[in-house]
């Protein structure tokens, strides 16, 4: 097996499979209500339809990246601002979760496996992620979903008791 077919693997099982750890993203997010997805807590950064937006902007960001582009903020934004609340934007952020996936994992499945350890364009910036080859780029979104999904799902029990 490839390290496209490994990676297009662990994003899938993690974003809609059966991840060891418990509940995939999607299974998460779908049992998410709008009404919860607007309501920060007290003493909360965030509220769930921002951490939704904040993945999808990385999401895009790294398959920006796999298409040759430079690395940089996501062009909508490290955490964009949800819209005011409402439930057909709720679903539409969801959506666009998802359809994002779906490209990426179609980028990741026909990217060259020569290139997987090649270094992405830029020099190391912690921040941003960047001075890592691809296969690394791609651990790193794995990462980053899985740690904003289980926000999520705390969030989720903190408002709904």
């Amino acid at each position: 097996m490839g390290i496209s077919e490994k990676l297009s693997k662990q994003l899938a099982q993690v974003l809609s499979g059966d991840p060891w750890y418990g509940l995939p993203v999607y299974s998460i997010i779908e049992k998410v209500s709008f009404e919860t997805a607007y309501e920060k807590p007290a003493g909360s950064a965030h509220n769930i339809a921002g951490i939704v937006l904040h993945m999808l902007s990385w999401s895009e960001e790294v398959m920006d990246r796999m298409n040759g582009m430079s690395a940089q903020q996501p062009s909508s934004g490290d955490w964009p601002e949800p819209a005011a609340p409402d439930e057909q934007k709720w679903q539409q952020y969801v959506n666009d979760l998802k359809l994002v996936n779906v490209n990426l994992l179609g980028i990741i499945q026909n990217f060259p496996e020569e290139q997987w350890s090649e270094p992405t364009l830029d020099e190391r910036n912690p921040e941003l992620g960047t001075g890592v080859n691809y296969e690394e780029l791609v651990h790193g979104l794995i990462q980053h979903n899985v740690y904003h999904s289980a926000q999520i799902a705390l969030l989720t029990r903190i408002i709904n008791g």
